[in-house]
């Protein structure tokens, strides 16, 4: 999609923890696969699990 960590910042929090969920260091919480699911139309399927 071409999106930048800024811009994925408004779902999952703070810049920092947007790049530990990139790198894998952090996982994803209910609320931000509720908000990227929301936000970029992101199917729940592919964001779980």
């Amino acid at each position: 999609m071409g999106l930048t960590a800024k811009d994925l910042a408004p779902a999952i929090g703070r810049l920092n923890h947007v790049y530990e969920v990139l790198n894998r260091k952090r996982e994803l919480t209910l609320p931000m696969i509720r908000n990227l699911h929301k936000q970029f139309d992101i199917p729940l399927e592919s964001l779980v699990g």
